[in-house]
């Protein structure tokens, strides 16, 4: 871990040394005008003065980035902010999300499950294994690429607590341009979790390198990202009291010194992809005419004196219109899982219902490889005032490999055993994406062979977008309708504990529908959806795969109201959601965030935000957590337990100076206070008052 840590530093500095040293190539022509890196004449007000043999004077050019995310399987751009903002930094490094949706294990890095049901999106993840980690896995589809004129660079640092206990976060982002088009650049992420309980450290590792290339014609995307995650597992703890009612129960000094249900057991994850993602445009060139004010200052001059002459210069450019795009989309994602245990309990205070190959410890592994291939031909929107929307048909193949433990206990060594499945389907998207009024987005695909057969999904969604008096207001709806097959691991596994295979799973089919309204004067958005399941697929009381045969709805609504008088914020978020199999989809009936704080500016340059937030929800039987499967199940019938009615508030001071931004917070500062139900996970308490700081800097040359 020491030479991950060394080469985490490295590369930052080297990220940040190389922005730094990368002033822009301006050079000379013939006629004595200066051009930046991309060859573009500077404009002669930034030109100096005075140019002496030896030393030019060069002003650095003005920082200009844009940031955007592509789609999975077609690599359709969508331009998202970059992140630059002050508000709720403190947040951002939180397991259970910006508003708290997620339940946890309380340390950092550990498995989570969002609370909210809509929020759940498991089958967009490589595997079961990978899906608990969404606070550090990035999928390719959302992968941050950047454009900028200078290059820039991003160094974040998290930490909270001591050398004994605390947790640490380490994040690089660099990015640079070889030319106007092609930007290449890494990122990197360590986080290391020390723990306040005993046996649950978390370390996570991700590194990646990244390119685009924006031309006319051509256009590309690749990535390749390399996770490690390590985790130890303690199964919870073993009596609740130590938390709810400490003055029932022996000191033993300290969390740390609390007993749990396991010992000497780690998790460990390691996931690689290579994800490519291009495109040919055909298309045509036409001229276009441009007005622009002159720059020639004898003019300026004319036109501060008389405000009715507006020189102009026409400008005649040749702009490229895109017809036809030619797709190729190629992933290749390799995960490999292994669970060890030294030493586990057994007989009447054994912690696992079964044992397959070994008593007294485990060493269980699995491998999953699949490579993806995307091949589609779209019609675009725009090239032609009739050309409405823009039209794209597709085909795709899916390869998938696993590699299952043997569990035939007869042979010495056991040959590990194969799966191998090929997934063929069709597809094709409507698409509408220009414009400011109205945009609309179809996509679905229908399997052909293999594993694929039968299986479907479409997807659908629109937004409209208007002026109301002096206000704007957008409203989007969402539906889909799936009918797919669970997921490889949802129908074999084999390990010391847990053993399946289950080729009679049925395909599950759901239909849903959302509608949101956001009002921007008003500061108001309200969310309102449904869902209808049949053939549910889940962890029942033994921490194995089942399905429900029946029909399960899920409704919910959710209404962010934020307020504001002068520089009072109070900021507000209220969740309702209703299973109607509370049984099989246990969910709570409402979940709350509060954030009240203060904003304002200090000697112009600094901004402030003083206040707390809480999160809060009803008490409901939450899923509880299997090590050996890293997976959330329903509660034992043997030991069930209530979670939740326990407000978690924090307190916290952000600082925003030009590029750079800090926090501190004080996390849990009600802890001990109340009913002290501080659990989000049955067995797994979280951590108690603790102090946590951040500091992000961004560089731009």
């Amino acid at each position: 871990m020491k030479r991950i840590l060394l080469t985490y530093i490295l590369l930052s500095v080297l990220g940040v040394l190389a922005a730094s040293a990368q002033v822009p190539m301006n050079s000379m022509n013939q006629g004595g005008n200066m051009r930046d890196q991309y060859g573009n004449q500077i404009d002669p007000a930034l030109q100096p003065d005075n140019l002496e043999d030896s030393t030019v004077n060069i002003q650095s050019l003005p920082p200009k980035l844009y940031m955007w995310k592509v789609s999975g399987e077609l690599g359709e751009r969508t331009l998202i902010p970059a992140d630059t903002a002050s508000l709720n930094f403190q947040n951002t490094n939180l397991v259970e999300g910006m508003e708290g949706h997620y339940n946890y294990l309380g340390n950092l890095g550990a498995p989570r499950q969002s609370r909210i049901f809509f929020e759940r999106d498991d089958d967009e993840y490589p595997t079961i294994f990978i899906a608990p980690l969404s606070s550090f896995y990035v999928k390719p589809s959302d992968l941050l690429f950047t454009n900028s004129n200078v290059p820039f660079t991003n160094l974040t640092y998290y930490k909270a607590g001591s050398k004994i206990n605390g947790e640490d976060r380490f994040k690089s982002y660099f990015s640079v341009n070889v030319n106007k088009r092609l930007a290449v650049g890494f990122n990197i992420d360590y986080l290391y979790g020390r723990g306040y309980y005993a046996n649950q450290a978390t370390s996570h590792f991700n590194a990646g390198v990244f390119a685009s290339y924006i031309g006319e014609e051509y256009q590309m995307h690749a990535a390749y990202n390399n996770n490690f995650f390590k985790m130890n597992e303690n199964g919870g703890i073993i009596d609740d009291r130590y938390i709810t009612r400490p003055e029932e129960m022996e000191d033993v000094g300290g969390t740390q010194n609390i007993p749990t249900r396991l010992e000497g057991t780690g998790t460990r994850n390691h996931n690689f992809y290579l994800y490519l993602t291009h495109r040919y445009r055909l298309g045509f060139y036409r001229e276009v005419t441009k007005l622009e004010d002159t720059q020639d200052p004898a003019a300026q001059r004319r036109m501060q004196q008389d405000s009715t002459a507006l020189p102009k210069d026409t400008i005649v450019e040749e702009e490229f219109v895109p017809v036809t795009s030619f797709i190729h989309t190629f992933k290749v994602e390799r995960s490999r899982r292994t669970f060890r245990s030294s030493t586990e309990p057994t007989g009447e205070d054994g912690f696992y219902e079964n044992t397959y190959l070994q008593e007294g410890a485990s060493n269980d592994s699995t491998v999953a490889l699949s490579v993806k291939n995307v091949f589609g031909i779209s019609l675009l929107e725009g090239f032609h005032k009739y050309a409405k929307a823009g039209l794209t048909a597709y085909v795709s193949h899916n390869f998938n490999r696993y590699t299952l433990m043997n569990m035939d206990t007869s042979l010495p060594r056991p040959t590990p055993l194969e799966y191998t499945e090929h997934e063929f389907y069709v597809g094709g998207e409507l698409s509408k994406r220009q414009g400011s009024l109205l945009h609309y987005n179809v996509t679905g695909e229908v399997g052909l062979a293999g594993k694929a057969a039968g299986q479907f999904k479409v997807n659908g969604d629109i937004d409209l977008n208007f002026r109301l008096g002096k206000d704007t207001v957008n409203f989007y709806a969402r539906g889909h309708v799936s009918n797919r097959l669970p997921s490889f691991y949802m129908r074999h596994y084999h390990s010391n504990h847990f053993a399946w295979d289950k080729d009679n799973m049925s395909k599950e089919f759901r239909t849903g529908v959302e509608g949101e309204l956001n009002i921007q004067q008003w500061r108001t958005n309200l969310k309102v959806g449904m869902e209808n399941i049949k053939n549910y697929t889940y962890f029942d009381q033994h921490a194995l795969p089942a399905q429900y045969g029946g029909n399960i709805q899920v409704l919910a609504a959710m209404l962010k109201q934020d307020f504001k008088l002068g520089i009072f914020h109070l900021d507000n978020e209220v969740t309702w959601q209703k299973s109607s199999n509370e049984t099989i989809l246990p969910l709570p009936d409402l979940s709350l965030y509060h954030n009240v704080y203060l904003l304002t500016k200090l000697f112009k340059v600094l901004t402030l935000q003083l206040g707390a937030d809480v999160r809060y929800f009803t008490t409901y039987k939450a899923p509880a957590y299997m090590p050996a499967t890293q997976q959330f199940h329903l509660q034992r019938e043997d030991d069930q337990v209530d979670i939740g009615g326990y407000p978690i508030i924090n307190a916290y001071l952000n600082l925003h100076l030009k590029r750079t931004r800090i926090f501190v917070m004080m996390y849990h500062v009600n802890a001990g206070m109340g009913n002290g139900q501080s659990f989000l996970v049955p067995h797994y308490p979280i951590n108690s008052r603790l102090l946590k700081i951040g500091v992000s800097w961004n560089f731009y040359d």
